[in-house]
């Protein structure tokens, strides 16, 4: 199979970014998944995160400031054979983009959305992001935050993502694990990723996290949505892995098939646009018609 990495792109990321094993990390997982480049597409939003795709020998989408995840869903709707991953950064993810990250929960679209999750926006030098702690003060920061976190895992969990997970960008391995878990998974899948941004966020290093950081075992009840409730809320443990799966609803391109059923020729990837010689079937003389006075 074709090469999923790019080795003809460079990198801008900081030396000892978190990013770096973000991407070894989905680049291992679409390699032992034996995803064709062709059927496969990454999109990604604004900040460091947002170059992902660049390094990826597959569809690659850059979108807009905390919209990857509508052009996502767009894309999965429209050709459903497409494996499809979002990337965000917590910044673009959890705050502009904070209502796509809610409202995609209801929808159930088979796709996984991962998330770059430092507590600071790096690209724009460091300022808070929604998932910085509060009293923390990174050196970009005049003053403490004086706001409260948000709690992704919990979040996506009301929201109602049948998959949700949380990973280290340090332990490639583990992550790689959980990205290919998601991707298999049907329906919507988050993997939170705490990703240590080595420049900016100087109180939520690589060691501060290592030291909070422990694995869900492969015991942990992932079908009790209630226990996965509680491992998210924990204050004083980062745990990583999988918190919760739910394969038994329903996911949004299955109810939008049954609603038509009839009409399987509406699926935009599978309209014919031209003839056998390229001529194309489209016929807009009514349309046309309409404008003429």
């Amino acid at each position: 199979m074709q090469s999923v990495f790019r080795s003809d792109v460079e990198s801008d990321w900081c030396p000892g970014c978190g990013d770096f094993g973000i991407l070894s990390a989905l680049i291992q997982a679409l390699s032992e998944l034996e995803i064709p480049p062709s059927k496969c597409a990454i999109f990604s939003g604004i900040g460091c995160s947002g170059k992902t795709p660049h390094f990826i020998n597959a569809y690659g989408i850059h979108t807009l400031h905390g919209r990857p995840l509508p052009y996502a869903i767009g894309a999965k709707l429209a050709n459903p054979s497409l494996t499809v991953v979002a990337i965000s950064g917590d910044g673009d993810g959890y705050g502009i983009g904070a209502g796509h990250f809610v409202n995609a929960g209801r929808r159930n679209v088979d796709i996984t959305y991962i998330v770059h999750n430092n507590g600071v926006y790096g690209l724009t030098k460091g300022q808070a992001s929604p998932t910085l702690r509060k009293g923390a003060q990174p050196k970009s920061l005049k003053y403490p935050n004086i706001n409260d976190m948000i709690n992704p895992i919990a979040i996506a969990l009301a929201a109602g993502y049948t998959f949700v997970a949380r990973g280290f960008a340090y332990n490639v391995k583990h992550l790689k694990d959980i990205i290919k878990q998601a991707i298999i998974h049907k329906g919507l899948a988050l993997v939170d990723i705490l990703q240590p941004c080595p420049v900016f966020n100087t109180v939520d290093t690589k060691e501060s996290y290592m030291e909070r950081i422990k694995v869900l075992d492969d015991s942990f009840p992932t079908s009790d949505i209630k226990v996965a409730m509680e491992k998210a809320l924990d204050q004083d443990t980062l745990w990583i892995g999988a918190f919760y799966k739910d394969e038994s609803k329903d996911t949004f391109e299955e109810r939008f098939q049954k609603i038509l059923s009839e009409y399987p020729e509406v699926c935009p990837a599978n309209i014919k646009m031209s003839d056998d010689d390229g001529r194309t079937t489209s016929d807009i003389r009514e349309v046309l018609e309409n404008f003429i006075c």
